[in-house]
């Protein structure tokens, strides 16, 4: 009986690479498995094995290549007498196919063999507690300044009934015998396949109890609303986070509570702007003021100052003053303050206020070398 080409059992072209060749096996293997109820096809699961177990061989798919089915006959070169299924990994295959729950493989041996897990998850062991996330909104100085605050959320806490152990008179389960596993076995082309799955009666603790609790209705926790005060560093800003270590929900089996993250939101200020821990403010400038210099008094974060505006300032100029923005979280020293200028041209004047503006024509502002500049491209 003439058999099909190995390349097209897996449809594949001869020129296809390792990786493309274990593509197309993974993809047939899970369709043809004999425990695929819906496409499971024992004969070319069978086929597709075989094929696999040559062409991921360098060495047998070289002789494949050069003698076709001939190179495996008992007569042939190469003596090859079969697909068996120490020839390839299925380890990945089998879990999709089985799910997370299937325990592992090895030990077969031309399909007659049979695999034992020995995996369990330990459902006993102590587990920290969920973590919590409460978004709160600062005003501009509270984020600036720092703060505190109280948050309300709802927490899980070990119920004071049943001392967070979920009833009365404990007892080993029966249906699991305590190990929280149930396992079952799966006959397929390979041989017999144990999986295991969490005791439906005990939800994988292996205990159970005469008297379910009533006030948690078993789980060991209740909830509660709390109010928890909090002190919010200076300098916080929106999207930082801070974490309140093991005031979260209480622990599972005796672990610890779990965490309180609260991030927040920053409002925005009417005058100044915020980049990181450096502060801008804008501060307008009448023409006498941005022409002649002057001192002016502007507010910063920590009160008003003096600065000196110097003569022939113009829109956009900068002054920075060092160490008067925000204070980093949890760190030393503070960012800057950055002035920036804006001149503001007046859209109403009187007859004599523009008799003044017109002999400011008559200067030689036009000899700057701003002006010369820019007539050269005129």
């Amino acid at each position: 009986m003439n058999k099909k080409d190995y390349y097209e059992v897996l449809g594949v072209s001869k020129t296809a690479t390792d990786d493309e060749i274990k593509r197309a096996f993974r993809k047939l293997a899970k369709q043809y498995h004999p425990d695929n109820k819906q496409t499971g096809d024992e004969a070319k699961f069978k086929e597709v094995g075989e094929a696999y177990a040559i062409l991921s061989d360098s060495e047998k798919r070289r002789q494949y290549d050069q003698f076709g089915h001939q190179a495996f006959t008992n007569n042939g070169n190469a003596g090859f007498s079969g697909f068996s299924a120490d020839d390839i990994d299925l380890g990945d295959i089998f879990s999709e196919i089985f799910g997370s729950g299937f325990g592992g493989f090895g030990g077969f041996s031309n399909f007659g063999g049979s695999s034992r897990t020995s995996s369990r998850t330990n459902s006993k062991r102590p587990r920290k507690g969920a973590d919590s996330l409460v978004s709160v909104t600062l005003s501009f100085d509270e984020a600036i300044n720092g703060c505190k605050k109280t948050i309300t959320l709802d927490l899980n806490e070990k119920c004071d009934s049943c001392h967070g152990a979920g009833g009365f008179d404990e007892k080993t389960c029966p249906t699991c015998g305590g190990s929280g596993r149930i396992v079952s076995e799966q006959r397929s082309l390979f041989g017999v396949f144990q999986t295991q799955t969490t005791c439906n009666t005990c939800g994988g603790s292996g205990r159970v109890f005469k008297r379910v609790c009533s006030e948690c209705n078993g789980t060991g926790n209740v909830k509660r609303r709390k109010e928890i005060e909090v002190t919010i560093p200076e300098g916080v800003d929106t999207g930082y986070q801070l974490r309140i270590s093991g005031k979260g929900s209480a622990g599972i089996n005796g672990g610890p509570n779990g965490d309180i993250y609260i991030e927040f939101k920053v409002k925005s200020h009417p005058l100044f702007e915020r980049e990181d821990e450096d502060i801008y403010l804008t501060v307008p400038l009448t023409i006498t003021e941005a022409i002649l210099g002057c001192k002016k008094e502007i507010p910063t974060l920590t009160g008003n100052v003096i600065v000196e505006v110097k003569p022939g300032t113009s829109t956009g100029d900068k002054v920075k003053l060092k160490g008067k923005g925000v204070k980093k979280v949890n760190g030393f020293g503070k960012g800057n303050m950055y002035v920036v200028y804006n001149v503001v041209i007046p859209s109403k004047l009187s007859m004599a206020q523009k008799r003044l503006i017109k002999e400011l024509a008559n200067t030689d502002l036009e000899d700057a070398p701003e002006f010369r500049e820019f007539k050269k491209y005129l």
